[in-house]
């Protein structure tokens, strides 16, 4: 095995440790809201720098690969897919330590009717589907595999959407919680931005293996 084979496997393992560790914030976020566990909650803070710690090791043997094996094909392909696939890994972490810090402050007054209406459990369940989809895509090299993500984003967009009604809805029903209301629709779209940019790296991964380019192409199936 030469040189460049080497760093590439570790640079792929180092991918799907930091897509697992995103991944279990996700849970985690999951976990704390369903259960007000404020412990859970801050776990999720804590593993943030685990996050951004990776993302720069990454960054790092990525410019180290191209400065001084000057890849070609597909191993290129490869490490300029993971250094966009660790950006939108590092902003999914961003995300959950942002719902992190909003439980801590606000779990004890969190009402389940709430999250059930904003159907944040479902949403939650769709993100840890589709990053468990992604690592299971960039192990097996499998593009068909990360396309399948295109299709379960599609109900975090349908949540988001319906956001803002559901919103108005329980203010009407309890306008004492206003604020607590509102700042739990924020939730959503976190959660919400968690599949967009869960797609990105599907599109990455779509890129590496098959040399094709998704971004603004509506047409993904």
């Amino acid at each position: 095995m030469s040189n460049l084979e080497i760093e590439l496997q570790a640079l792929k393992e180092n991918l799907l440790e930091m897509m697992e560790l995103v991944s279990k914030q996700i849970a985690l976020c999951s976990e704390a809201t369903i259960t007000g566990d404020l412990a859970i909650a801050k776990q999720v803070v804590e593993n943030e720098s685990r996050v951004n710690a990776l993302e720069l090791t990454m960054d790092k043997d990525c410019e180290n690969i191209l400065a001084l094996h000057n890849p070609v094909a597909t191993d290129l392909r490869f490490v300029l897919a993971v250094l966009n696939i660790t950006s939108d890994l590092e902003r999914i972490g961003d995300n959950a330590k942002s719902i992190a810090a909003f439980l801590i402050k606000n779990s004890k007054k969190l009402d389940k009717n709430y999250i059930d209406k904003y159907g944040i459990a479902e949403m939650y369940e769709t993100s840890i589907s589709m990053l468990t989809c992604l690592s299971e895509a960039l192990k097996k090299d499998d593009a068909e595999l990360a396309r399948k993500i295109f299709k379960e984003d599609k109900v975090l967009n349908k949540k988001n959407k319906n956001g803002p009604k559901v919103a108005v809805a329980l203010v009407e029903a309890d306008p004492k919680q206003a604020k607590l209301i509102v700042r739990l629709l924020a939730v959503v779209n976190k959660l919400e931005r968690v599949g967009d940019l869960a797609t990105n790296i599907a599109e990455e991964v779509v890129f590496h293996v098959e040399a094709k380019v998704l971004k603004h192409n509506k047409d993904k199936s």
